[in-house]
């Protein structure tokens, strides 16, 4: 008689290890889903300040006027000043130092790199249908405007999610009154 007590003992000590082992496995899973669904946050937020920081950047980069060709009458954009303002908006949004490397405080693990910086001027027909096959964008201009495509990559936060790279794209008009 003792001895079925003994093995009703042991088998309800082996589920119990079984339901042990099944909590911990689930536990290990919902970790890993949780840690996913971080990681995928993160990565959302990081694409929403990318494309914030290249929509300025493309609109600061949009307002430079040639001061001199403004004087004969004719409204065109400073290409040199829209570059040069475009990368300063793009740094200060970004959180990057000079040379384009990520500060301590910034989102980002690497640089982002300016793929298209192109200004289209009044020397096009307005309005203008913008195209580059190799990055997949179109947009219509309807003025002097400037187009930007910037590549960013996330560095994910847990080895969860595979790495992400983004082609962040962005156009901007010349605006006026």
């Amino acid at each position: 008689m003792n001895e079925s007590k003994v093995g009703i003992g042991t088998v309800t000590k082996g589920w119990l290890m079984y339901k042990l082992l099944l909590m911990t496995l689930m536990l290990v899973i919902w970790m890993l889903l949780q840690a996913l669904q971080l990681d995928e946050e993160m990565a959302i937020q990081t694409l929403f300040h990318g494309k914030y920081a290249v929509n300025r950047a493309a609109h600061a980069a949009a307002q430079q006027l040639d001061m001199a060709l403004l004087s004969k009458g004719e409204v065109r954009i400073d290409e040199a000043e829209a570059a040069e303002q475009a990368a300063s908006y793009l740094r200060y949004n970004l959180r990057l130092d000079d040379r384009g490397e990520p500060l301590h405080d910034s989102l980002l693990r690497s640089s982002a790199e300016v793929l298209v910086f192109d200004v289209i001027n009044g020397n096009e027909a307005f309005p203008y249908l913008y195209r580059s096959v190799e990055h997949n964008y179109e947009v219509v201009l309807q003025g002097p405007s400037v187009v930007m495509i910037v590549r960013m990559d996330y560095q994910r936060a847990f080895s969860v999610l595979e790495p992400i790279q983004w082609e962040i794209k962005g156009a901007a008009e010349l605006v006026r009154s």
